[in-house]
């Protein structure tokens, strides 16, 4: 298996770089194993097929996503980070237009787990957010209502640049959306301060944890939170 790594990652980086020149986005398998060096029996070892090579070449790409956040200043204000987020989402998808539609474009028969996997990111930067008490919903739900968002936006700006150009509208639908979600971004008189407690000892154990409680105390006590926020929500 060792063997076939190189080989592998060889074929998805041509497969990257023809997508990113091809016009309509698209990559042929033979212009990928011909890059290479390879045949095309070769391909279909490796990816069972052109789908699973798109597929690789997603999650690629999710890496690429990944090691760019990584690389982002982790400050101490979560809010702020989740603003630089936002942001950093939008120069992913502009600097890499055709890897970015392959990545959240809906593919019936795709496996990929790219969209999955920046969810997770995302809603790791938003437990940040409710254990510091600036969150209203379940990091969660937040997330699903801002990566959906951010990717409707970004989706936007690629595929129909000469209408969406204006980056002031990527800052509007950031803030209408942060204003749904954030403590930080509006104020509500009728705001449930147990519902907010709730929610943050909920993030704050999923952050931390506690040796004070048995595993099966810290889960009972989990699902208690959970049972609250869901009520108030509802």
């Amino acid at each position: 298996m060792a063997a076939t790594d190189p080989l592998r990652t060889a074929m998805i980086e041509a497969a990257v770089r023809q997508l990113a020149m091809s016009a309509n986005h698209e990559i042929a398998t033979r212009t990928v194993c011909e890059a290479v060096g390879v045949s095309q029996p070769v391909l279909y070892r490796l990816f069972g097929d052109k789908h699973g090579l798109l597929d690789a070449v997603a999650d690629h790409g999710y890496e690429r996503y990944a090691a760019i956040k990584a690389a982002q200043e982790r400050t101490h204000d979560p809010v702020a980070d989740l603003h630089a987020g936002w942001d950093g989402h939008m120069a992913f998808a502009k600097e890499n237009p055709a890897l970015y539609q392959l990545m959240f474009t809906p593919r019936p028969w795709s496996c990929s787990t790219a969209r999955d996997r920046v969810m997770a990111l995302l809603v790791a930067a938003l437990t940040r957010c409710a254990a510091a008490g600036s969150l209203m919903v379940a990091p969660q739900t937040a997330a699903q209502l801002i990566l959906s968002a951010n990717v409707g936006t970004a989706l936007d700006h690629i595929s129909r640049p000469a209408l969406f150009d204006d980056p002031a509208l990527s800052n509007r639908m950031r803030d209408a959306v942060f204003s749904h979600v954030l403590t930080e971004t509006t104020v509500q008189n009728d705001a449930d301060p147990v519902h907010t407690a709730a929610l943050r000892l909920h993030a704050q154990l999923d952050l931390v944890g506690t040796e004070a409680l048995e595993p099966v105390e810290t889960a009972l006590l989990r699902r208690w939170l959970e049972r609250i926020t869901q009520h108030t929500r509802g």
